[in-house]
């Protein structure tokens, strides 16, 4: 490259500092060479381009949501078809009430042997443990050979479970949606399920496509390709914050919240930080290429003021995918959410000045995060309670319990707060500064575990079930030994309707929980025998309209105590009203039951009559989410009308 071309690629990059999606070709520089004009072209064209890439993710967020309003209407139809069946059944039912042992006696598994297990809902009433004896380890043997998560201590043989032949392509292809692969080895990195995955290589792909469109891969036109990922990257951010964002309009118009798109959030993070290192490299190719001949040294190229203000953006953006590595997260999770805020503020800063394309969108990104964060979280969702710190019988764990007045208004426009009640499954952000200055801007997520208020109600009791793993929930535990009453700042509610949704539309409720879990499981519970109430179709425990919505409890424990989390008799009443409860002997006990064998029976049991569909819920660690996912991915395999949700724990 000649002085005098080095000369004018200057000039023309000074120029795209300037062009955006309206500058027009005949703005341009003065061309001094061919090849000059089409870098100026392809900087102009990635201006236009990148306009289409939001008509495009626009068109898909539109897609999504009518197939979720859809699905609403087609579950709607599918409640309002089991009731009618239900009432249906209603003059027989009077007929034979004589001579029809009620369904509490009849259909309730009471002991459920799987070999050498026991499984029962009493035993957590009447304090039954089975037979069972711990399992035995051929010493032998290597420790963890042939063992790995779904490998139960205690081994069991092949429970029966019915054989079905109603195998189509349609469940081949569902079942391979459902499926979650092992976790990749050596990262020991989760993997969500197939359809997720296909889901976020597909929005990879998107991006990857805009990446190299009408690109001329030759060392002229370096800038060209360099000038589109910042561009991409820029246009990406108002996604990222949305997605982020805990009070989205994403949750109404497709019907998922914050957790469940927080899988693409993450992923899409993680591309933003790789297009910025690219358009970073790609502008140290551009220097070498460019500036480098007419005797501008590296050092000179990095202080000036574009390139200095990028390269701190990129330096934030970066340590903030670091920081955000599960490896960080789990171990310094308090520096972990002191340093996402700060290094996102100080991101957005540097990129705004960075370059004039990108403040449109930085501005978008901003509003999001202030919104959300002042707006939302401390603002209308922020409330202050007196809470009564219980540390439970393990001595590991405390509850924090609290009664709230329901502030009931005609409308909430803007979100409500945990003081105008919440729903199942929701989950609150927790801040306690009376724990020490460090944990004042500090907030928690924990999900409520008691039973949400209904319509009516005008008193409500909130509980929280935080075990002791340090940092937090350690110096909570700490400061519940010396105060039975803490001031606590509540966040929220947030949550998905997702779950709560699937297990009211379904025949037969599956509800899996695994330890703390039963935050989730619990309310839900409880929910499914309000609505009941509500809706007239159940008088009495022995009431017919048990017959048309089954409910399951399975719950796994580690340690017998963690019962007393819940509590004997609050399980013995909700099994007097028909659910079906199964605890296992905790794990410490007997080692990890075969949950593959207590899938199989519970959802084989019912599965076995007409037109009645299973919705699964499970709640619990990784390990135990991909172990009742896959099962349940086998019986769709097998053609049964099996749907199932995930309530993950871990943040």
């Amino acid at each position: 490259m000649t002085m005098e071309e080095s000369q004018w690629l200057q000039d023309v990059l000074r120029y795209s500092l300037k062009a955006s999606s309206y500058t027009t070709a005949d703005d341009k520089p003065p061309q001094a060479d061919p090849r000059l004009g089409k870098l100026v072209e392809g900087i102009l064209f990635s201006r236009r381009f990148i306009l289409t890439y939001h008509i495009i993710i626009l068109g898909i967020i539109f897609s999504l949501s009518v197939g979720h309003w859809s699905g609403k209407l087609v579950r709607w139809r599918r409640r309002r078809a089991m009731k009618l069946r239900t009432f249906g059944a209603e003059d027989e039912y009077d007929a034979d009430a004589k001579t029809i042992t009620p369904y509490s006696q009849r259909d309730r598994i009471s002991v459920c042997e799987v070999e050498g297990v026991s499984f029962s809902g009493s035993s957590t009433t009447q304090g039954s443990e089975g037979s069972a004896s711990p399992p035995r380890r051929d010493l032998s043997k290597d420790e963890d050979e042939d063992e790995d998560e779904e490998t139960p201590l205690l081994h069991q043989g092949n429970a029966p479970h019915p054989v079905y032949s109603r195998r189509t392509m349609i469940s081949y292809i569902r079942a391979f949606l459902v499926y979650q692969p092992r976790p990749i080895p050596f990262f020991n990195k989760v993997l969500p399920s197939n359809g997720a995955s296909l889901a976020v290589l597909a929005f990879i792909g998107l991006n990857i496509f805009y990446m190299y469109y009408h690109i001329n891969f030759n060392s002229f036109e370096t800038f060209v390709w360099a000038d589109r990922f910042g561009l991409l990257f820029v246009a990406n951010l108002p996604y990222l914050y949305i997605l982020a964002a805990k009070n989205q309009p994403l949750r109404l118009l497709m019907g998922q919240s914050y957790e469940s798109l927080n899988l693409i959030h993450r992923r899409l993070g993680e591309l933003l930080c790789l297009e910025a290192l690219l358009h970073f490299v790609g502008m140290i190719a551009t220097w070498y290429q460019t500036f480098r001949p007419s005797g501008f040294g590296f050092i000179r190229f990095l202080t000036l003021k574009v390139t200095f203000l990028g390269l701190i953006a990129l330096i934030s953006y970066e340590m903030l995918y670091l920081t955000s590595l599960a490896s960080f997260r789990q171990r310094w999770y308090e520096l972990f959410l002191g340093l996402h805020i700060v290094l996102q503020i100080i991101g957005l800063i540097f990129v705004f000045l960075h370059h004039s394309a990108a403040r449109p969108y930085v501005g978008v990104s901003l509003a999001i995060f202030l919104i959300d964060r002042l707006v939302y979280r401390i603002g209308v969702k922020s409330s202050t309670l007196e809470a009564r710190a219980t540390i439970m019988e393990d001595d590991d764990t405390v509850k924090l319990s609290t009664i709230i007045t329901i502030q009931r208004k005609p409308r909430y426009i803007f979100g409500k707060p945990t003081t105008a009640g919440w729903l199942p499954t929701d989950h609150v952000f927790v801040s306690i500064p009376s724990l020490g200055r460090k944990h004042i801007l500090q907030a928690h997520p924990f999900t409520i575990a008691s039973q949400a208020p209904g319509p009516e109600d005008e008193k409500a009791v909130l509980d929280l079930i935080i075990r002791a793993q340090g940092g937090f929930s350690a110096d909570l535990l700490m400061r519940a030994r010396s105060h039975k009453t803490l001031s606590i700042r509540l966040d929220g509610p947030y949550g998905s309707p997702h779950a709560r949704i699937l297990v009211e539309s379904c025949s037969t409720a599956l509800i899996i929980a695994g330890g703390s879990g039963i935050a989730v499981a619990w309310p839900l519970i409880h929910h499914l025998l309000d609505t009941r109430r509500r809706t007239d179709m159940e008088t009495a425990p022995s009431s017919k309209t048990l017959r048309g919505k089954r409910i399951v409890l399975v719950w796994i424990i580690h340690e017998g105590d963690h019962i007393d989390w819940i509590g004997r008799k609050a399980l013995g009443d909700v099994e007097n009203m028909g659910v079906e409860i199964l605890v296992p002997r905790a794990t410490s006990e007997i080692g990890r039951p075969d949950l593959k064998a207590i899938v199989k029976e519970t959802v084989g049991k019912h599965a076995v009559e007409p037109k009645r569909s299973i919705g699964v819920l499970v709640s619990g660690p990784d390990g135990m989410n991909r172990i009742v996912r896959n099962t349940c991915a086998g019986m769709v395999r097998d053609g049964l009308d099996v749907e199932i949700a995930v309530e993950k724990f871990g943040w």
